[in-house]
């Protein structure tokens, strides 16, 4: 993807950044901050000299491949996985940046900044749990036979604010100040960023109004263009749109998005949180992602030329045959991908009834409380024809997310998969009787279980590899999880039992 520089620069505007003339990009800097993606979506990186940078260039250089062999707080994982484990030596895969990913970091001086992908050592194929690897295959499906895809994002997100240590300027209330904190208090007693239920609200950024602008103004600056900026219901809850674009550069996008906030968060003493449901009784954090596939000319291959006038559902009638089979193909396979879009134990949390939530199998023209949701004409221009994936919650790594549903799409495409299960009718309740979809997985354990399965359609369209190594990932959380004494066991047993 090429990419226009949006700064002042001595190389010309729409320059594309090449081995080339990267050395000419980077002029008078003197250092650059690379990074990769882990399994959770999280950036592992480290800042190094102009000079190394521009040696490991085009070959890369070794990273440690424990960002791949432990979970988020760097604890390795309780199953030795095959690319980072003690017989190996925990050894270094390749790291190779990715020119066309660069920007510049405004809240660092203008560091320079490339993400890297990952890639094994003794194959120099990708590595099997990349991220952006992962999705790359998949996407070279669809660029073997002229095709695109095109893609979306939306993050919702709770916001804290960190508590006070004593007389500490703001500067220093930071995300490690609220761990901290969290160390020896309630979850509860840490205070929301406003308060209350006030969705759409103008009024309620006002409150906050340097740090609200100061995010937007960012993610511009940063390539991580935000199209629509609002509260959510929720306190201290907001919700960004990203720009829609190719899925490659949107996936990176969306994994920089949350980058960007907690950078520009810790600066005002506040403490952004992605995870899918931070507080009982209240909505989750939505990660939902749109997708559509185009022509090489650009055109939307889910949009139908005409009505059909005998469509097997009313809710299809504008989406073309492409369509159907992309549809009917994430349906059939939405069971076997769920520690994908919903990784994390407290990601099921979020998917339960009453709370805007998927908990099904479930389809339809523009209903918000399916799993699949279709936006086509008549509410939208043929042209805008697409799926909002709408089981992600905020805490799904968004590459891997992107990938499932490209994977499962295509099959469907490939195989003709006909549409078999009926959309949901308007008002009907999702989970209640009159909902035909199989119920998703209710946990992760259940999740990991499917998802793993010798027959799972996971293991098809990505291969044992993945599947044995992200599988083993999620037994880990679950494992950590069945081993912890919650807050809610203590309160309710400790002096009644």
């Amino acid at each position: 993807m090429a990419y226009s520089l949006p700064y002042p620069s001595v190389i010309p505007a729409g320059t594309v950044v090449t081995l080339e003339n990267v050395a000419q990009v980077l002029g008078n800097d003197t250092k650059v901050k690379v990074a990769g993606i882990d399994v959770d979506g999280q950036l592992r990186g480290k800042l190094m000299s102009k000079k190394k940078f521009l040696g490991i260039a085009k070959e890369g250089f070794g990273f440690c491949s424990v960002v791949f062999g432990w979970d988020m707080h760097d604890k390795t994982y309780f199953k030795e996985l095959k690319i980072s484990n003690k017989e190996n030596g925990y050894r270094d895969v390749i790291a190779i940046p990715d020119l066309s990913t660069f920007r510049r970091i405004p809240w660092e001086d203008d560091v320079p900044f490339f993400l890297v992908s990952f890639y094994d050592p003794d194959t120099k194929e990708p590595l099997s749990a990349c991220p952006r690897g992962i999705l790359d295959r998949q996407l070279q499906k669809l660029e073997d036979e002229g095709i695109g895809a095109m893609a979306g994002a939306e993050y919702e997100f709770y916001q804290f604010r960190a508590p006070h240590s004593g007389n500490a300027p703001i500067s220093e209330r930071n995300n490690s100040s609220t761990a901290t904190f969290l160390q020896n208090n309630p979850v509860d007693s840490l205070p929301s960023l406003t308060e209350g239920m006030f969705g759409y609200s103008l009024t309620r950024p006002l409150h906050n109004k340097a740090y609200y602008y100061g995010i937007f103004d960012a993610c511009e600056k940063f390539n991580t263009h935000i199209e629509g900026w609002h509260t959510e219901s929720g306190p201290g809850v907001f919700e960004a749109a990203l720009a829609f674009g190719d899925i490659k550069g949107m996936a990176d996008r969306a994994g920089l998005f949350k980058y960007v906030v907690k950078s520009i968060a810790t600066t005002y003493g506040i403490t952004p949180c992605f995870m899918a449901k931070p507080r009982q009784g209240l909505p989750g954090n939505s990660g939902h992602m749109h997708i559509s596939l185009v022509s090489s000319s650009g055109t939307n291959l889910f949009a139908r030329d005409s009505t059909d006038p005998n469509p097997p559902y009313p809710d299809v009638a504008n989406l073309s045959d492409t369509g159907r089979h992309f549809l009917a193909g994430i349906l059939e396979g939405l069971p076997d991908i769920m520690p994908i879009l919903a990784p994390t134990v407290n990601s099921y949390k979020r998917l339960v009834e009453n709370f805007w939530a998927p908990v099904t199998v479930s389809w339809g023209l523009e209903h918000r409380a399916a799993s699949i949701r279709l936006i086509a004409p008549p509410t939208a221009k043929a042209s805008a024809t697409r799926f909002e994936i709408r089981v992600p919650g905020a805490d799904a790594n968004p590459h891997y997310v992107l990938a499932a549903c490209l994977a499962l799409g295509w099959r469907g495409v490939t195989k003709k998969l006909q549409l078999t299960l009926p959309p949901l009718g308007k008002g009907e309740d999702v989970g209640g009787e009159s909902d035909a979809g199989q119920r998703l997985a209710k946990n992760l354990g259940e999740a990991t279980v499917r998802f793993m399965a010798k027959d799972s359609l996971a293991r098809e369209v990505f291969g044992d590899e993945f599947v044995e190594h992200f599988g083993g990932t999620r037994e880990h959380e679950v494992r950590l999880y069945d081993e912890a004494v919650t807050d809610w066991e203590v309160k309710r047993y400790m002096e009644t039992i």
